[in-house]
């Protein structure tokens, strides 16, 4: 009797927002500018610069799927705070358990879930970069999963990214499908079940790095990573022609002596869009923060999908910012669910920092929108 009356309310929320974004109008679709380094409005080939957040927790380090369902208030609110702060783009992270219950069984619940927030980005006018296959939380990732052998995790991995396309494909509120947030092709052999990098900071919800393979087996390995692409490519192409691809790379993906990651953007590029990377750039680094950047633009529109002055102050993350325009375009920090008034009654030496960046987000939003018009 509860599910029934759960599915019930869905379906009235659903019709809800449906029925808004009618009214409101549909958003334009965005695709790549014909210069192959920017993107535009499909419509009217005005520029489209994409200006947001990574919405990947929420303010007490909840992941969205924890969340979303009993939440879902607190969902819209934040989207609509998002906006008011001059975002244009939310990108939200879903995790492969929450969509795979078995190697070919998706979660229909959490898919009508992910269509209600596709619907929500249509009410509140923000676009969607959705970064899927997820294992932030080791401790939920299925035993079944990580007993997978490369091959079989790509085929699940692929039927993941077949439903989600499946479920957005007629939305224009899709900015992009992010294919993993980044990978890595390890060289040599890793243990059996071996599939993620060190947590972030140690903490449960932050393994972010995530291995495609365990067994390099004499592979170059940014063949290995080529492959993947193409095969989850593939995969979203089946049900959706037009929405852009990527994949959120480290700054050690370049091929370059010493760390990489096997995603070489060169050798990556013609599967994909656009070209993501994540950057944080450090004090008194930043001629060597650009050059890294400059590296990313292979020909196709470069965005910095991660930024925020976490090892850096702000005025220095500031020209890095300006400076950043030669070669990307397109930027995405970070919003928690904490607005500026709670940041500033919090008083803490956490809450200050994320005042101030939302303050300069906020401050730049201006003139990201200025470009977007002209």
């Amino acid at each position: 009797m509860l599910h029934s009356c759960r599915y019930a309310l869905l379906v009235l929320i659903f019709s809800s927002v449906t029925t808004s974004r009618v009214v409101l109008g549909d958003m334009p679709w965005v695709r790549v500018a014909e210069d192959k380094h920017a993107f535009v409005q499909s419509d009217s080939a005005k520029p489209f610069v994409p200006w947001g957040f990574n919405y990947d927790h929420d303010e007490n380090g909840r992941l969205l799927e924890d969340y979303w369902e009993q939440e879902w208030p607190k969902v819209e609110d934040d989207f609509q705070e998002m906006k008011e702060l001059g975002a244009n783009v939310a990108r939200i992270h879903l995790q492969v358990a929450k969509f795979m219950t078995g190697p070919e069984k998706t979660n229909e619940a959490n898919l009508n879930r992910l269509g209600l927030l596709v619907s929500l980005a249509e009410k509140t006018g923000i676009y969607l970069d959705i970064t899927g296959l997820a294992c932030y939380r080791k401790k939920d990732v299925p035993k079944w999963y990580d007993e997978l052998s490369e091959q079989d995790r790509w085929d699940v991995q692929a039927r993941f990214w077949e439903a989600v396309a499946g479920r957005c494909v007629k939305s224009p509120a899709i900015f992009c499908y992010d294919l993993m947030n980044e990978p890595v092709v390890p060289g040599g052999k890793r243990d059996p079940g071996d599939w993620l990098g060190p947590p972030f900071l140690g903490s449960d919800s932050g393994y972010f790095v995530q291995c495609i393979s365990l067994d390099q087996n004499d592979r170059p390995r940014p063949a290995i990573a080529r492959q993947w692409c193409h095969r989850l490519v593939t995969a979203i192409r089946k049900q959706d022609q037009r929405h852009l691809v990527t994949v959120g790379l480290v700054p050690w993906s370049l091929d370059r002596p010493g760390l990489t990651s096997g995603f070489v953007p060169k050798e990556i590029a013609p599967e994909l869009d656009f070209i993501a990377v994540h950057l944080y750039p450090e004090t008194d680094k930043i001629k060597e923060e650009l050059e890294t950047l400059s590296g990313f633009a292979v020909g196709k529109p470069v965005i910095i999908e991660e930024m925020f002055p976490l090892n850096c102050p702000l005025p220095e993350f500031e020209r890095f910012l300006d400076e950043s325009r030669k070669s990307a375009s397109g930027w995405i920090g970070f919003y928690w669910g904490k607005t500026p008034e709670e940041c500033r009654k919090a008083n803490t030496i956490q809450d200050a920092i994320m005042l101030n960046w939302l303050g300069f987000f906020q401050k730049r939003a201006g003139e990201i929108q200025r470009q977007h018009r002209e």
